[in-house]
């Protein structure tokens, strides 16, 4: 039976990550910073599809925390069949009048935690010529947003690294993907103090649990990317690298800002 290791496994994403994931008996190892909802989550999952699930309380914006959760999959003799990099968080405003500690903590959790997760568990997945990883990243990589800039840059670093990642890693069986959604059902926009103005979209929101199937398809079908967001969306995502930079950053400073 494959083991899937999820970060930020205790909600939203992750926690839909986790529970589909057990549905197709994949044993688990759940990371996070709530103890409880964490056990809570593994118990349950445990007790309804008889698989194993570990837990690992970790604060991954802390240092060295990717070796710890990397050092209590050896302890307990884990082999990780499937990584998801899905903790990770946001922060709107305007960059210079929010607080700098959350700015730095976006930066460690979004890319610094997950290029260490990688780079600690990739090589085992390539000597045993199997495994795969599956990076969450957004839609909002795919443009600069103005008030979420460290949070969309985070986004766009993961795309490239990931993409990169899967035209080095296939020749040896590895499958990397990068999963790029759109508005989620999710506590995203609380916990990134988004203005509610703002959050309010024409898009479809999907649910997070449509986006692990979507995000798993892909995966199997060895694609690098997968874009889970409505067609106008898409597109103008891909129109955007098109427009001249000044005209672009001007309107959406507009949209973004209350």
């Amino acid at each position: 039976m494959p083991t899937a290791l999820i970060t930020g496994a205790s909600s939203g994403i992750g926690k839909a990550f986790a529970q589909e994931l057990a549905a197709r008996q994949t044993n688990l190892v759940l990371v996070a910073r709530s103890e409880e909802k964490l056990n809570q989550l593994a118990q349950q999952l445990q007790e309804q599809y008889n698989i194993q699930v570990d837990v690992i309380i970790k604060d991954l914006t802390e240092p060295h925390a990717a070796t710890a959760v990397f050092d209590a999959t050896k302890t307990k003799g884990l082999t990780i069949d499937l990584l998801i990099n899905n903790a990770g968080f946001g922060d709107y405003g305007d960059f210079v009048e929010r607080d700098r500690e959350r700015q730095l903590k976006i930066v460690q959790l979004n890319i610094l935690a997950l290029v260490d997760l990688t780079h600690q568990f990739l090589p085992l997945m390539r000597q045993r010529h199997a495994g795969g990883i599956i990076n969450v990243s957004s839609i909002t990589a795919f443009q600069p947003i103005p008030y979420l800039s460290v949070y969309a840059a985070s986004k766009a670093f993961i795309v490239s690294f990931s993409e990169a990642l899967w035209a080095e890693n296939r020749q040896y069986g590895v499958r990397v993907l990068v999963t790029c959604p759109g508005p989620i059902e999710t506590n995203f926009f609380t916990e990134a103090h988004f203005p509610p103005a703002l959050a309010g979209s024409t898009e479809k929101v999907y649910s997070a649990q449509e986006v692990v199937c979507k995000s798993l398809k892909a995966f199997e079908d060895w694609q690098p990317t997968v874009f889970i967001s409505d067609i106008p969306t898409q597109i103008r995502s891909t129109l955007a690298r098109l427009v001249p930079r000044k005209i672009l950053l001007n309107m959406l400073a507009k949209r973004f800002k209350v």
